[in-house]
Formats: structure tokens, sequence, C-alpha cells
């Protein structure tokens, strides 16, 4: 072990944090850089430079700047390993540096002096070449006050790469994950972007003569798949494989010395005793195999269920194993050998030896859809994709993909129900998975797939696991008269959808789970690909040209510090998760020419000729009054901001429907002495009811003091009726819990109370736009969030215009299902006993 990364282990518990113990490939004659982007007890930003076979860390609060004027402080930390670069995910509660880690830029850096003599005398020159960090940057130490850890500064050397702050912020326009990327080239790449890539990639992967000599490692984790919502777009790029409905095994051959592991690294070869035999009688080379084992029905389809018979019944002499990929052969090491190739050895080792026990994996020839339908058709799992130049990388990335029929993952099981009738054991496994806090979260039940085998059996096993103690989070959903287990069972479960509420429907149990742990069960979601050259990461919020901001520099926020550039370039940013909210309503526009504290201007007409991307809606929705605006483009959303507009506010229907609305909103505005943890519990209050009304309810922060709670609606009722049965349901709120909520509007008539404002469901009423900022100190905005997430948040401006760039890869995602959610307000009326159109 390298002497510098004592103090990095030390640090760390491998058992429960997943990072990297040690270990990495070195970067050859080049070196490499990462910068993290670490969610710990404060957002910041991790950059590391290899050198010495180690990686230099220091911890960057703000993050790079390309501005030469900013020196951004650059704490030096312990040194981290090389493995470390790879490093994606959640790091647990109460661990060292706790919270969501994404590896926010990669490439190669190169000292312009000797690095050692450099950091030695506390000025360390360097280029990057990276996704995001190019051109001539300075690490410089600054003269400590006894600090334990060495302050440094960041600071961009001036080049062709440098812009001011005012017109650039690399980590608010630039705020995603680049994990999926290939490395950049370097300094001299070639011409195109997509073209460096390809010839990186193509001189990073050898051929097998030029594939390293390696002694066969002793253990070795297997490369996984990402499940996506589609096929890739470049189909031709992309091997595809039946997906097998079986367990993941890997085995390690060195002459009769046959190993058989699972994906966990959990030795199964005393299981697999007739496989074993099969192999080494087929006298393989030394060598790692990476396949699938599974057992077929008599219809000769793979059947997860008859493999766990094979298990349970010890006799598993009708287990087959198809193998799929060969990371080591013969003294090689071939995970840098493309993909293809590294099938063209395997199935050339196949073509001599192949048996009924142990078979070569095909590669399908269909296109992708052709080959899904047929899967599904067929009664399989689905396929697998993965890319021709691909390496093997031991975790989970984007080269490997699947697609499946339908949905099925892994659940931990964390309690059950009893049987009803004449069935026996149990009647329901409950279900769970974790998040990304640690916290089983649970997911629903699953009543059926049993027959009386499987009942006597997973039952068996839970009355080892018994328990008084609950091991969910917090759920209303959960039968109370449930029995607890420990959460170590896994259970495979098909379903046909999540609900809303983070519960699956139609739900049936496939078997148990030997080779997962329960600690790793997380809700799978599917990724989307797109072509290599749209993930490159553009300048999202990059302000056109054609833009004239006068007064840049007038702060407008005296609080925040907030300049009239810095809102215009925060609706640059989040302009295109707004659009959606704006497109097709009515807009009032909050003008504050004199800033947050100066007079407002609310304007629902103006003359658009010096706003362009700003139109005036054609319906005549107000025939009284000049046409009312509309912004639909993020052109209208950036010339509004230029004159000095901070808030956007909508109205609840579209203009070619107006008088029928499509939604209603209630506004949670606590008066004088009411806490944050009362909103919060009012909240969810106004949440059940809704919900008991059989009304869908999601949540956004106001931005303000309070949250708003939005009902997307079906538009049957006009502006009145609409009106008159949100007051109905704000009156039986205030009705049945006085305590906490008030009917009547006024400061003095909700002191230690809460109004639930339904006035912003007439004809003409506003209320803030999703995104929008607010006129108000600290400048907090109105963001979408989940139900679940409501605990998290310190009052409705948890976020701000300054904070926005740690919530854009969530963006929209919580309200995903708002557009099918809508309901008719007609069940709701009766059950509430309200009547139409009554005086």
């Amino acid at each position: 072990m390298n002497d510098s990364l004592k103090t990095y282990k030390a640090k760390r518990n491998f058992s429960i944090t997943p990072e990297p113990a040690e270990g990495g490939d070195l970067g050859g004659e080049a070196l490499k850089f990462v910068i993290q982007k670490h969610w710990a007890s404060r957002l910041h930003y991790d950059f590391r430079l290899e050198l010495d076979g180690v990686m230099m860390s220091w911890a960057v609060p703000k993050g790079p700047s390309y501005d030469t004027h900013d020196k951004r402080m650059a704490v030096h930390v312990e040194d981290h390993p090389i493995s470390y670069n790879d490093f994606e995910g959640t790091i647990p509660a109460k661990q060292y540096g706790a919270g969501k880690v994404i590896i926010w830029d990669k490439g190669i850096w190169r000292p312009l002096d000797d690095p050692h003599k450099g950091l030695a005398a506390g000025n360390l020159k360097f280029e990057l070449t990276g996704h995001k960090m190019h051109g001539r940057w300075v690490l410089v130490r600054m003269k400590g006050k006894g600090e334990k850890q060495e302050p440094w500064l960041l600071i961009k050397e001036k080049d062709d790469h440098a812009r001011p702050a005012e017109e650039f912020s690399v980590v608010d326009e630039m705020p995603d994950s680049v994990k999926a990327l290939p490395m950049p080239g370097g300094p001299h790449a070639a011409a195109t972007p997509r073209d460096a890539a390809k010839g990186a990639a193509a001189k990073a992967k050898p051929s097998q003569a030029e594939a390293p000599k390696a002694a066969l490692p002793d253990s070795l984790s297997p490369q996984l798949a990402t499940l996506v919502d589609a096929p890739p777009p470049s189909p031709e790029e992309w091997l595809f494989e039946i997906k097998f409905d079986g367990y993941r095994l890997l085995a390690r051959v060195d002459g009769k010395d046959i190993r058989l592991l699972t994906r966990n690294g959990n030795d199964w070869t005393h299981k697999l005793q007739p496989l074993r035999a099969a192999l080494e009688k087929m006298k393989l080379p030394t060598g790692w195999y990476d396949g699938e084992i599974v057992v077929h029905n008599d219809e000769g389809r793979p059947d997860f269920g008859l493999l766990q018979n094979a298990f349970d019944e010890a006799n598993p002499g009708d287990i087959v194993y198809f193998l799929f990929d060969i990371p080591f052969h013969n003294g090689r090491d071939l995970r840098d050998v493309l993909l293809e190739e590294r099938r063209a050895i395997l199935q050339d080792i196949m073509n001599k030896r192949a048996t009924d026990t142990v078979r070569f994996s095909a590669a399908l020839d269909a296109t992708p859809q052709e080959m899904v339908a047929a899967a599904c058709r067929m009664g399989l799992e689905g396929i697998i994709g993965k890319r021709r130049d691909s390496r093997y990388t031991s975790r989970r990335g984007g080269t490997w993909i699947k697609l499946k029929c339908g949905q099925r993952q892994e659940f931990v099981i964390g309690g059950y129900t009893d049987p009803q009738g004449s069935r026996s054991g149990f009647g329901s496994l409950l279900l769970g998975t974790y998040d990304a806090d640690g916290k089983l979260q649970y997911a629903g039940n699953v009543g059926t797939g049993f027959n009386a085998a499987t009942l006597a059996d997973v039952k068996a096993k839970m009355d080892k696991l018994a328990t008084d103690k609950n091991p969910f989070a917090p759920s209303r959903e959960i039968d109370k008269k449930a029995h607890w287990l420990k959460p170590t069972l896994v259970a495979e479960v098909s379903f046909g959808e999540w609900t809303r509420s983070g519960s699956i429907r139609h739900s049936v149990f496939q078997g148990l789970r030997k080779d997962k742990k329960a600690s790793a069960i997380t809700r799978e979601l599917p990724a989307h690909l797109t072509e290599e050259k749209t993930v490159e990461p553009t300048l999202q919020g990059k302000l056109p040209a054609s833009l004239k901001v006068t007064n840049p520099d007038r702060v407008i926020d005296k609080q925040s510090g907030a300049t009239k550039i810095s809102l215009v370039r925060y609706y640059a940013l989040v302009g295109d998760l707004m659009l959606p909210h704006l497109k097709g309503r009515p807009v009032s526009l909050v003008r504050a020419p004199a800033g947050v504290g100066g007079e407002l201007f609310f304007q629902k007409h103006a003359e658009i000729n010096k706003l362009p991307g700003v139109k005036q809606l054609k319906q005549a929705l107000d025939p009284e009054h000049p046409p009312m605006l509309e912004v639909s483009t993020e052109q209208g959303l950036l010339s509004a901001a230029q004159w000095n507009v901070v808030e956007l506010h909508t109205q609840n229907a579209n203009a070619t429907s107006y008088e029928k609305p499509n939604r209603m909103i209630f506004d949670l505005d606590p008066g004088k002495g009411v806490t944050w943890a009362q909103v919060q519990e009012a909240a969810q209050l106004m949440h059940a009811f809704l919900d008991h009304l059989g009304l869908p309810a999601f949540l956004k922060t106001s931005g303000g003091k309070g949250l708003h709670v939005v009902v997307p609606i079906k538009p049957g009722y006009g502006w009145d009726d609409v009106k008159a049965f949100s007051q109905a349901i704000v009156a039986h709120m205030a009705q049945n819990i006085p305590e906490r909520f008030v009917l009547k509007s006024g400061p003095s008539n909700r002191i230690g109370k809460i109004f639930i404002d339904y006035l912003r469901n007439g004809r003409g009423s506003t209320t803030a736009c999703a995104w929008s900022a607010r006129a108000r100190p600290g400048m907090g905005i109105s963001v979408p969030v989940t139900w679940e997430e409501l605990g998290e948040l310190r009052g409705g401006d948890h976020w701000t215009v300054a904070t926005v760039h740690t919530r854009l890869d969530v963006g929209n995602t919580p309200w995903d299902d708002y557009a099918k959610a809508a309901k008719g307000l007609a069940p709701a009326m009766k059950l509430l006993g309200f009547k139409p159109g009554a005086d």
C-alpha cells in the first residue's frame, strides 16, 4: 500500500462505504485528473491530480472559475487511490464525507514545470484537457495560520480559454456528470470531439497480441448492465444477446483449479459440482470466463423458478452455463481489448469445446426493436446490448444496457402479512428498496406467484429473521398487523408499474435471490441513451450574442449580492426546465426595476416590440383589456429578465381552453408564529385530504415562506365552480382542524395558523411558476419536489438563485407523472357534498 494512502484508509470503513480501498490503473504516459462534485455537509468540488501512483486532492468549495481574477480556495486533503477516478455514488450517512458524489469532469493534466518542485515551492502550474476544464491553471499555496490542512488557491491562467465570471460560470452552466463520456483526447487531439474520442478509444484498446501480460487475478468483479428506456440511437454500433433469466456466474479456470463465483464474489463451486466437472472436461484455456446460469423449462425457455428448484433440491444437473465474455485469457489481460475481439476469442474456444451444459451466448441478428418484440412473444425477459468497441469494466456503465419486456427487479423483504382463507404460510411479502440515505423505503407487496412448496420454504426462512422492529422508513401505507423481519432476504418480483406514491402494482413473485446483498437493492430507474455527439457537455445557460444586458453589474438583492446579470444567467440556466410550465398559459410579469425591496410592477399586458420571444395571445381572453402575454421560448424568458422581470406567474388555464381551468392550486401561507415543521405537517394533511377525495396532488416550494400544492384536473368546469370547490375544500380543512387552518385571509386572522389560499383559483388570478425566482431577500425559487422530500426541506426558499445548481440534475423529475395524472372533479365534488352552479 502506498504510504500516502494511510490517512485515506484510516478515515473510512470500507465494509460500509462504497468508496474503493485502493488500486486502479495508472494513466501511463498521460497523467489523469478528475473533479468530483460532492454533496457532503456542504457542496464542494474535489479536484484530483494523478502523481506518483496516487491522486493528490484538494477540496474546492465554490468549484473552479474561468475568470483569471477569481482565486478559488482549495484545501489540500489526503491523497486518494487511482481507483477513486471511477467512483460515483453515495457515501452512506455517518461515514466520512457522507453524501452524493458524481464525476463532474475528467481528463488529462500536463505539468508545465517539474511537478515535485512546483509542489514544494507552493506554485504548481499545469494544463488541463477535460470535457469542461481546458487550458492553463495554477495552484498556489497560501501562508497558513495553523490550519490542519494546507490552504491553496486554484486560479485560471490567462489564455484563450479564460472568460469573465459575469459571462460564464462553468459550475452553473455545466452541472452534470461526465462519467458515461469517454476520456478526452490529449492537447493535440483530432479536429472533432467525436473523432478524437474514437481515436483515443482505438489507441486505448489493444488487440489480443498487444494486450498486457498478467497473472490470473484471484478475484474479479463483473461488468453490469444499465436499464434503459429505449434502444440506442446507433444500433449498428452495438451487439445484442438474449437476457437470460438466471444467475450471473464467473468461472476462474487455471488448469484443474476451477472456481465458480457469483457477481458478489461468493464461491458456489461446492453447489455446482456437475458444472465444475463439465468445465474441467472441456480443458478450457486459463482465464476468467463470464456468463449466466439458467434452467430451461419444457418449452426451452430459461425459467428462474426452475433454477431455484435446482438449488433447493440439491440437483443442479439441469443447469446450463451460457458464456458471453472472457476478460482474461492465456496469461493476458483482455479487459482493454474491443468487445468484438474478446467475443471472437471466446467463440473460437467454444467452437471446439461447447457442450449441452456449457454454451456460447450468440449475438442476435435483427433490429433491437424486433429483438425485444420477439423476446416478449417468447416469454423471455428481454435483451442485452453491448457496445462493440467497449472495454470490460468491473462496474455498471452505459456501454452494457438491458431492454426489458416488462418491469422486474429485486426487492428487500421487510415483513409479511397473515394468510387468508385456506392459504398457509403467509399472505403477502412486504417489499422495499434502499434510498440514497440508506433508508429502506416501502415499495408495496407481492402475494401471487407462490405454490405450496415456495410458501413453506420462504416462511421457514422468514421465521429465522423475525423481529419486533419495523425496518421500513415511516409510511402510512404499511399494514399495521404486519410481522417484521430483519431486512436480509431478497426477492425477485415482476410487476406492471410503479404508482406515483412509489409502490408497485400487479406484482408476481419470481423467486429468492441468493447472489445479491440486501443492502445493495435500490429502485432501478431506466436511463436514456443519446447519440455520442449529443451527450457531450454543452454550454447550457450561455447567453446569446444578440442579448444586450443593460446595467449588468447592478446589485438587485443586497442579501445574496445577486446582480442583474446573475439573474439573467439564472433564467438561461433553467430555461429548459421552466418552459414546460409556461407554454400555453397566460403569464403575469413581476418587474422590480429598483431591485428586491423596491416597488414591484405586475403586468398582464405589455407592448412586446422590445421583448423578442414574448408574444401577445391571439385569443380575446379579456375583451375589455389588451391581449394577455405568453412566454414560450428561452429568448422570451431572457428578454423579460433583461426588462427587470424577477418573477413570472401563470394562470390556471391554457389559452386555448381558457374558460375551463385545468388545475387548482392551494398556497399554504403561514401566519406569524407558525413554525416550518407546522407548514410541513399542514402540507401532509392537505395531501391526505386530497387523496381521500381521489385527487392527485403535486408539491413545489413557493420560493417564499410556504408551499404550493398543485392539483391537475380535467377541464370540465368553469372558473366560478372550480374556485368555489377549492374554497369548500379549504373550509372543510379549517372546520375540522381549526387549531391549524383558517379560512379567512389577512394577517390578523392567521396568527399562529395557516391560510390555505384558494383565491388563486379565480379567473385571472396567478401563482409563481415553477422555477421562477422570487423578489424577496435571498431570491428563493419555486422548485418541484416529491412528497418524500418534504421532510428534508428547510423552508419554502430551500433553493435560491445562488444554489439552484445543486438541483438541476433532478429538474422536473418529481413531476414526471403530472401530465397523465389529471382527474375530473365530479366524483370529488360528490364526495364532499359540493353542488356546482350553486350560489
